[in-house]
This record gives C-alpha cells, structure tokens and sequence, in this order.
C-alpha cells in the first residue's frame, strides 16, 4: 500500500521525560496497528503508573524551579512559532506516521497537520497578551488589580481520530500561558506525539515543559489524572471516560476541561440548495471515517425535501472510494482498529434489526484484505427512539430523520444527551439564526459543515462535556486569576 516505510525515530518509541529518551520502568512495551493492513508497525515504551509520576515530577521540576517559569512571553512566542516551522519541514514525514498509525486518507493528515501548525502560530501570538486589569474599587485608598497566572502542571489527555491535531490543542494554549504539560497519546496512535516532542525539543523548549508518555487509559490515563502533582487535566474522549476523569479528579480538586461525545443534528429544510446541503452531509459524516466527536451523525430533512436530499446523499456515500489511505483518491481509509470496525458493524446490525433502511453501504469491505474498511453507510426511515438514532457510532454511520417544521426540527436536534454541534441549511437568513439561537450545541455551522480555526472556541453542552478548546478562551482553562490589594495610605 502506497508509501508506507516508518521513520526509523519510532522504531521503536520510547517515552519522552525530562527531555529524554527513555525506556518505561517496568521494560513494557506495547505494539502500535497500522489499520489499512492489520499488521504491526511498531512498538512503543508503555507508561505505567511509575512512568507518570516521572513524568510530573519533571513537569513539576520545569514549573516550579526549572528554565520554563523564567521565559520570558515574548521568548515563549519564539518557541512556540519554532515548533510551528519545525511541525512544517517534517510535514511530509509526520503526515505519513499519521496516517500509517490511524488509517485516514493522507490529504486528510496534511489537512489535520495544517491546523496544528496554524493552533501552534495562533497561540504564540497570544503570549504577551496574557494581561491583568486594574479594578476600580469601592474601599477609599486601596488599588486593586488582578495578575493571570499559569495553573501549573497540565495532564493532557488525547484520543487517536486526530492524534496530533489534538495534542495541539492543549498543549500549545499550556505552553503559551507559562503551564508544563505531561502529555498522553492514545495507546492506537501515540506516534505523531513522540515526534512533536522531538520538535519541541528542538525548537529550544526547556527540559520538562512538555513530556510525552503512551500507555493505557487505565494505567497511564488515570495515574495522571489522580496525580497530586496535576493541576489540570484536559481531556479528549469518550463521555464515559470523561465521567471517570471527573470523578478520580475530584479527588485532588483539580480543574478539568472535557470535550467528549457527540451526536450532532445536520438539519437540511427544504428552502436550502439541496444539491449543495447534500455534499454537506456527505463530509458532515464521512470526513475522518466518522470517527469524529462533531460528526454530523444524525441528518434531520423537512419531510417535503426527504426523498430529493436522502437520494443525493446516498449517491454521494455510494461515489466515495474507500481504499489505501496513500492512494490520491480513496475518500474513506481505513477504521482505526480492528475493535472499533466490530463496535461500528454492529452498530450497524443493530440498526437494521431494529427497522431503519440501508440506502448505501451497510457492510465491510472485504475485498480490501485484513484492513479495517466499512463502507459508507447511510440508514434511513430511522426514528428518534432507535439506537443508532441515539448512540454515538463514531464510524461511517448516518442516521436519517424526517421533520415537520422549524419547532419539530430544534425539538427532534436537542432530543440528545450531547450537545457538541449542529448544523443548518437554509436559504432563509431569518430561520438559521432563529434554529442556531435554540440549538443546545456548543457549535453551529449555517450552511456549512466541519469547519475550525484556531481563533474559534471549540467545545460542548450537556454530555458533550464543558470548558472550550482554541480561541481566547482556551487560555482561561490554564490560568489562575489572582487578585491584589494594595493600601495607598501612608
């Protein structure tokens, strides 16, 4: 398949403590999948609870007495822009990791690395804007001013669908604010994150400011998380792991920020470009394999354009090539794991038992050898109460629901646990932004699908999780807001 030869820097992975290559304390190792074939790529040093707590204590080192608490912003900026070039003269090299370890489509790894080098950029600029405020106080001779401060040692947690993308995320907001972060990849795919250490290392971050260690969610993941030595964690993931990370922090009384599942609503009503609405839905659902928290996994179709719009989409799935992720056209690569293909399968099994009709896919792809392909599924007649209506697939699965009106559509979109993101398509500049307005949904694109910016918050209602990625107001989940008086009498 394609060009697919692993840098020999992975062969084979080791952590990332203290600004070394190390072995993990036990000698474990674990081996890392390449999907599009079923055979191993490498293996990697597996970080267990002592790895950890190596791991925070040089973070912990690098904050509280180390190189990085005395960088100046304007320094940190440098360092982060360096990351940023250094991400951009191995792109070719990092795209391919990316894609061998996780089975997308290369054109979306050069996609997903473009947005991590544009978060790195985004986020230098934001160093020396880090302010404090005078407040205007009612006390007679006192001054009063605030200073935001970093919060400290961050955990950050991340998943595989966008392993490096994500990584960005927390770390660059962290760094950017003067925080140390001890980083965990997911254990399918933590080899773009050993070479963002490397990168940063390079780049000239200090020793300690950013520690990389894979290994499991229960070992690895909830050492960090139930660390003293943390103060912070970010996590990207399922809801149920984020319940359990809210749970073990509250322990220590950490802050956590969660971003986690989703069941988006795509809402296509009948006065759209129905053509154009249809290609929508189309990436909505099928950019990433689906495996993607924002994915538009629920199209919701006014009853009188149901039959034009569900014909076009299935088209469109029908059209798309699934294939080795290294060919130019293949659309759909390969599902991360062997595990999440079978919990997609039944998924989809499960939605044709309980009464929805397949208008495309439906099915493995065998064809292909021992990858892990599925085909584009489309379901329709699928109504609120069905699983597959409900639950989160995070595979090529959409679920087709009909509406009424502009009421049966928000009731029918916030009927959900989650309330990550949400989408309208509309002619009607008066109806999107009163659907918008009503959506329980920390994102909603109008006309339009699937679209970020670093500038941009990012983040969820209800199950969906709380505290928002990217933007400004990323930076407030990694300070701390500490308040000064100051007597002015003699």
């Amino acid at each position: 398949m394609g060009d697919a030869t692993l840098p020999g820097l992975l062969t084979p992975g080791r952590l990332f403590i203290g600004g070394e290559w190390v072995e993990a304390e036990s000698g474990k190792a674990f081996e890392v999948t390449n999907p599009a074939k079923g055979e191993i790529l490498t293996e990697v040093a597996e970080g267990e609870a002592a790895d950890v707590d190596r791991a925070v204590g040089a973070a912990r080192q690098a904050f509280d007495s180390g190189a990085w608490p005395d960088t100046t912003p304007r320094k940190r900026a440098r360092i982060l822009w360096e990351i940023a070039r250094g991400l951009e003269a191995r792109k070719d090299e990092i795209t391919r990791v990316e894609t061998l370890q996780n089975g997308k489509p290369l054109f979306e790894s050069g996609i997903d690395l473009d947005m991590t080098i544009e978060t790195f950029e985004y986020y230098a600029g934001w160093t020396t804007k880090i302010e404090g405020a005078t407040i205007p106080l009612s006390v007679p001779n006192q001054f009063g001013y605030t200073l935001r401060e970093p919060v400290g040692v961050v955990g950050a947690i991340v998943p595989w669908n966008f392993p490096l993308n994500l990584a960005s995320w927390k770390v660059a907001p962290a760094l950017a604010a003067g925080c140390t972060v001890v980083l965990k990849p997911a254990s399918e795919t933590p080899l773009t994150a050993l070479l963002l250490a490397e990168i940063a290392a390079e780049a000239g971050l200090p020793a300690g400011a950013l520690n990389v260690v894979p290994g499991g969610g229960r070992t690895a993941g909830e050492a960090l998380v139930a660390h003293e030595g943390v103060d912070k964690i970010a996590f990207t993931g399922s809801t149920a792991v984020g319940q359990r990370i809210a749970k073990v922090a509250a322990d220590t009384v950490k802050r956590v920020s969660l971003e986690l599942g989703g069941k988006s609503p795509n809402i296509v009503f009948a006065d759209a470009n129905i053509p154009f609405a249809a290609r929508g839905a189309v990436t909505g659902i099928f950019y990433g394999k689906g495996e993607v928290c924002a994915a538009g996994s629920r199209l919701l179709v006014e009853r009188s354009a149901h039959d034009e719009v569900v014909s076009a989409v299935a088209e469109g799935a029908g059209k798309m090539t699934v294939g080795d992720p290294f060919e130019k056209g293949t659309r759909i690569g390969a599902i991360v794991s062997e595990r999440q293909m079978e919990r997609v399968l039944d998924y989809i099994e499960r939605g044709k038992t309980e009464g929805a009709r397949v208008v495309a896919g439906g099915e493995r792809v065998q064809e292909l050898g021992p990858g892990y392909f599925v085909r584009p599924t489309v379901f329709d007649q699928v109504t609120p109460e069905m699983t597959i209506a409900r639950e989160e697939i995070f595979g090529p699965v959409l679920a087709t629901l009909s509406f009424e009106d502009v009421d049966e559509a928000i009731e029918r979109a916030n009927d959900t646990m989650y309330g990550l993101a949400a989408a309208v398509w509309t002619r009607d500049v008066k109806k999107a932004h009163y659907v918008a307005r009503r959506l329980k949904a920390g994102t909603v694109w109008i006309n339009t699908y699937n679209l970020y910016d670093a500038a941009m918050p990012f983040g969820g209602y209800k199950a969906s999780g709380y505290g928002r990625d990217l933007g400004r107001h990323a930076l407030e989940q990694y300070t701390e807001t500490k308040a000064v008086w100051v007597d002015l009498r003699r």
